[in-house]
C-alpha cells in the first residue's frame, strides 16, 4: 500500500512540475518593451481632409494629348503625386518645341522635366517610407510570435519526454511487481495513476497556448478594415491610390481587395458567428491578448498591405518611362 501512495505522489509531483513549466510566465524587459509601444513610425500622424485627396481620374477632363502619350496606370498614379497639369504643359511645350525649335523652350523642357522627376522620386521615396513601416509592423509581430512559439514548442517537448517517462516508469514498475508475484493491488494503482498522468499530460500539450497582450494603437489593418475618407497613417497619394474604384472596368480597389482576401482566407472570419466580433476588435482596435498564430497573421496581413502599396512604385516606374521615351522622341 506504501508502495502505491509513493507512485501516487510520484505522479501528482509530476503532473505540478509540467504544469508550473507549461505556465511559466514571459518576462523578458526586451519582450515586453516590444509589447508595449511600436517604434516603426517616425513621424508625425498624417491630417489632411477630403478635399486634399486627388480628384478619382475618371471624373477628370484629361488632355487628350495625355491620353494618346500616356497608359491609364501612368496618368493615375500621376493624378495621384499631383503630376496632371504638369504632364500636359510638358507634352504641349515638347509638341510646340518640335515645331519651332528655340533656346528657350529648350530650357523650359528642361526645367519641367526636372520639376516632373522631382515630383516622382519624391513621392516613390513617401511610398517606400510607408512600406518600411508596414514592414516594421511586420517584423515586430513575426518576432514576437516566433519567441512565443518556441516557448511553447519548449513546453510541448517537456511535457512530451514526461509522458513517455512516466508510460515507461509506470509500465516497468508495473512489470517488476508482477514478476516478483505481488498479489495487491499495487500494479492495478500503479498502471491507473500512469494512464491518467499520460492523459493530463497530453491534454497540457493540446492547451499549450500561450498569450501575450500586444499593443498597436497606430494600426494600419483598421484602415484598411473601416475605409475612413482619409487616414492618419498613409499619405494622400497612397490612400488615394489604395482606395481608388475604377468604374469604367468594375474591378475593385485595392483596400477592398484586401478586405476580400483577409475575408476569403479566413484570416479575420472566424467560423463561430459570436466570436467575429471579438477577432474584428483585436485585429482592429488598439490591442488584445495574441495567440502566437494569430501574431502571424498579423503579420502576414502588414505584409500584404506592404505589397499593395509597392504596386504603386511599378506605375510610377512605368510613367517614368513612358516620360524617357518621350523626352527621346
Amino acid at each position: 500500500m506504501n508502495l502505491t501512495k509513493n507512485g501516487i505522489t510520484i505522479w501528482t509531483i509530476t503532473i505540478l512540475t509540467f504544469v508550473l513549466t507549461s505556465c511559466a510566465g514571459l518576462k523578458n524587459a526586451q519582450l515586453t518593451s516590444q509589447l508595449d509601444k511600436s517604434n516603426c513610425n517616425q513621424q508625425v500622424t498624417r491630417t489632411y481632409s477630403k478635399d486634399d485627396l486627388p480628384k478619382p481620374i475618371h471624373t477628370l477632363n484629361i488632355d487628350t494629348v495625355l491620353i494618346n502619350r500616356f497608359s491609364f496606370q501612368s496618368l493615375n498614379a500621376a493624378n495621384a503625386i499631383g503630376l496632371l497639369d504638369l504632364l500636359t504643359e510638358y507634352v504641349k511645350l515638347k509638341k510646340t518645341f518640335n515645331n519651332s525649335p528655340t533656346i528657350e523652350k529648350r530650357i523650359e523642357i528642361v526645367e519641367l522635366s526636372q520639376r516632373i522627376n522631382q515630383r516622382i522620386n519624391i513621392s516613390s521615396l513617401e511610398i517606400s517610407a510607408v512600406a518600411s513601416e508596414m514592414d516594421c509592423e511586420e517584423e515586430r509581430a513575426e518576432q514576437i510570435a516566433t519567441y512565443l512559439k518556441g516557448k511553447e514548442d519548449d513546453t510541448e517537448t517537456k511535457l512530451t519526454v514526461g509522458a513517455i517517462v512516466v508510460g515507461a516508469a509506470g509500465a516497468i514498475t508495473a512489470g517488476i511487481l508482477l514478476a516478483n508475484g505481488d498479489a495487491g493491488n499495487a500494479p492495478e494503482f500503479i498502471g491507473i495513476g500512469a494512464g491518467l498522468t499520460e492523459a493530463t499530460l497530453g491534454i497540457l500539450i493540446l492547451m499549450n497556448k500561450r498569450k501575450v497582450t500586444f499593443y498597436h494603437p497606430r494600426n494600419a489593418l483598421k484602415d484598411i478594415w473601416t475605409a475612413p475618407e482619409t487616414s492618419t497613417i498613409f499619405p494622400s497619394s497612397v490612400w488615394y491610390y489604395l482606395t481608388y474604384e475604377n468604374p469604367k472596368t468594375k474591378e475593385k480597389s485595392l483596400r477592398q481587395q484586401l478586405v476580400d482576401k483577409w475575408l476569403g482566407f479566413g484570416q479575420i472570419a472566424d467560423t463561430k458567428e459570436k466570436n467575429k466580433e471579438k477577432v474584428y476588435d483585436l485585429f482592429f482596435g488598439e490591442g488584445g491578448k495574441y495567440t502566437a498564430d494569430q501574431l502571424t497573421n498579423r503579420a502576414n496581413m502588414h505584409d500584404q498591405i506592404e505589397a499593395h502599396i509597392n504596386l504603386m512604385k511599378q506605375d510610377l516606374k512605368l510613367l517614368a518611362l513612358e516620360l524617357e521615351k518621350l523626352n527621346n522622341e
